[in-house]
């Protein structure tokens, strides 16, 4: 039987990318944020990675992984953990060929039943008919309740990870919960029904696009609202539009919120 990770242990997390899909800066685009000279105004697309003991963790792989991994000097990935299957968020699957060069074990991929069935027909090369050489070797899964993902070196090793049900506009997504840590991207509502799911976090990191409205995401204020109901002990804000100049969000957020950036790492209790 797989050992689970103690309790001494803590939750690792990087966060990868903080921007929306177009990153920031946007292309053709000479605004304030676009031209800032400000490092945390440069917003690769939303990923996270998450470790906890031997267990190594990617939320989202989009069209930056490649060049996140490389900075962050990702070595291993276990398991990827899919919030939905927007471009922004799923593109950069097949970097993680690399990954399986020494380790041919599958890196399983966790998703909600309607991505998974879209990334079958975005990747049939992959989950469908593995007809391209040297295919990346992944392996869905649909997941509608708590799962375990374990080391892949075979070290025995693993942790629970709790899937949280969300939307973005009409779409469904997820979130996901590991220990005291929760990542919540691309959310325009999070259910009653799960938010019991959020109690007692440590860290929670939650979509907050711009000021203005939007039909898939939150605004900054819709967020904050969120964020307070939810009362982790921090929370930081991620996917974030080239209408947000960091240090103006950073000094309006209320004690205890503030914008998250690339390259931002903590830790949260397991």
């Amino acid at each position: 039987m797989p050992k689970t990770v103690t309790d001494s242990q803590t939750v690792r997390v990087t966060i990868l990318g903080t921007g929306t899909s177009t990153g920031v800066p946007v292309l053709t685009c000479d605004c304030e944020v676009c031209t800032s000279s400000n490092p945390k105004d440069r917003r690769l697309r939303c990923s996270c990675f998450v470790s906890v003991g031997d267990v190594n963790l990617l939320i989202d792989a989009g069209p930056d992984f490649r060049q996140q991994a490389m900075r962050a000097e990702i070595k291993q990935v276990d398991a990827v953990l899919i919030t939905h299957h927007h471009f922004d968020h799923v593109v950069g699957l097949d970097d993680l060929r690399p990954f399986l060069f020494d380790k041919r074990t599958k890196i399983p991929c966790f998703t909600v039943g309607t991505s998974a069935a879209a990334l079958r027909n975005m990747f049939g090369y992959i989950f469908r008919d593995g007809s391209y050489p040297g295919v990346p070797r992944l392996e869905l899964h649909e997941v509608e309740g708590p799962f375990v993902v374990s080391n892949r070196s075979g070290n025995g090793q693993s942790v629970e990870v709790t899937p949280i049900p969300a939307v973005h506009g009409s779409l469904h997504v997820l979130g996901f919960r590991i220990g005291r840590f929760a990542y919540m991207t691309d959310v325009s509502d999070i259910p009653y029904a799960s938010m019991g799911l959020l109690e007692d976090l440590d860290v929670l990191v939650l979509d907050a696009l711009r000021d203005r409205p939007h039909p898939m995401h939150m605004t900054i204020e819709q967020s904050i609202t969120l964020a307070k109901s939810i009362g982790a002990r921090k929370t930081y804000f991620t996917h974030m539009s080239h209408e947000i100049l960091h240090t103006e969000l950073e000094a309006r957020l209320p004690q205890g919120m503030a914008p998250a950036f690339d390259g931002l790492q903590f830790e949260a209790g397991l």
